[in-house]
């Protein structure tokens, strides 16, 4: 969309992006960093930041689907694409023309893997051990199934045991290190040939963890687009994403005055209220009404009223008049009001937020140093 016909612009720096993947790297030395850019680089445009990445050092990135796994292909043809939902049915032939590689979540995964492998001369595989989630991986019973037929990976080469972590963004958390004890015992009643074979177990909360959960290689995600590896403590990352609505309207309104559907929101004395070109529709959740803060010129103000399909209502009546006329902007995230905050007062986390960022934005993408 034209910058001068949207109502809000999302701005995406490439730059602070290319830097937290090399402050994670360093972080998680010597173990390899990938990538997660699953669900369109969260939101961000997988077309722009994948590229990005590669141009940062990556070289190996994790995706959802074989479908996000042939577009990132298509823009990096030398890079390692692993497939983290496993084998959908009847794409086999996709992974292997797109050199794409996925992770085995099950024993099913596995046959249906090593049927297709043994036609084509062996193929290469990730195998994922469930250590707490319950929701992708082996569990202790099929490991030991797998253990005693050791012959169902005769054709699959596995490159990485990975696992994942559960509760990696609250250091404290038992489940951490309960996970990791699991991950060690795992390995031990593999296949013997499995044994020493390479692991995977840190997300981005995981690297901050220590080298105990380190291993071979690291998985970072919303770390890479500024998110806070860890919940409530500082974040060590450099801000990405930003996003700005033009003001509509300003109004001086007496008190007493209700504003926004259902008048859950009322003045209480003399005020200004910027309607805010931005709504649901755009991704900014109707969670956020009478709860979250805005900024002007790095001034907060609070949301008021309900947030609507296209319009918020913001109280700027601390902002100097001159700054706040019909056509200024208002940031939404990022700046003054960053995005963990954002998700916190949506009672949600920064993953939603950036995935649900909508398409009516003008999107700019920058390289600028941090």
């Amino acid at each position: 969309m034209e910058r001068k016909l949207a109502g809000a612009h999302l701005t995406i720096n490439l730059g602070a992006l290319k830097e937290n993947y090399r402050l994670l790297a360093d972080q998680a030395a010597p173990a390899e960093c990938a990538a997660s850019v699953k669900a369109n680089a969260y939101g961000l445009g997988i077309e722009q930041v994948g590229p990005a990445l590669y141009a940062a050092g990556c070289r190996r990135f994790f995706v959802a689907l074989p479908g996000e796994g042939v577009t990132l292909r298509k823009l990096l043809p030398d890079a390692t694409i692993h497939i983290l939902g496993g084998i959908l049915p009847e794409t086999e032939e996709i992974y292997l023309e797109y050199n794409l590689v996925p992770v085995l979540n099950s024993l099913h995964d596995i046959r249906q893997w090593a049927n297709f492998a043994k036609t084509r001369g062996g193929l290469h595989a990730l195998l994922h051990l469930d250590t707490g989630m319950t929701r992708l991986g082996l569990l202790e019973a099929e490991i030991r199934e797998l253990a005693a037929t050791p012959d169902l990976l005769d054709h699959i080469k596995i490159d990485f045991v990975m696992s994942h972590l559960s509760c990696g963004d609250v250091p404290s958390d038992p489940m951490n290190r309960e996970q990791l004890e699991k991950l060690l015992f795992f390995r031990t009643i593999l296949p013997k040939a499995l044994r020493e074979t390479p692991v995977s177990f840190a997300n981005s909360a995981g690297i901050f963890l220590g080298p105990d959960f380190h291993f071979d290689m690291v998985r970072p995600g919303i770390a890479l687009f500024g998110g806070n590896p860890h919940a409530g403590g500082p974040n060590p990352m450099h801000e990405v994403v930003r996003l700005r609505g033009r003001i509509l309207q300003v109004q001086d309104v007496d008190s007493e005055i209700p504003v926004g559907y259902g008048a859950s929101f009322r003045t209480e004395g003399s005020s200004r209220i910027a309607t805010v070109s931005v709504g649901y529709a755009d991704g900014y959740f109707r969670a956020l009404g009478n709860k979250a803060e805005c900024a002007v010129k790095n001034i907060k103000v609070p949301v008021v009223g309900r947030v609507s399909m296209d319009i918020i209502t913001v109280d700027v009546s601390k902002v100097p008049e001159g700054d706040c006329a019909p056509g200024a902007f208002v940031d939404l995230i990022g700046g003054a009001v960053p995005l963990d905050e954002v998700a916190a007062h949506a009672e949600t986390i920064p993953y939603e937020i950036l995935t649900s960022l909508g398409s009516r934005y003008y999107r700019e993408y920058l390289d600028a140093a941090v």
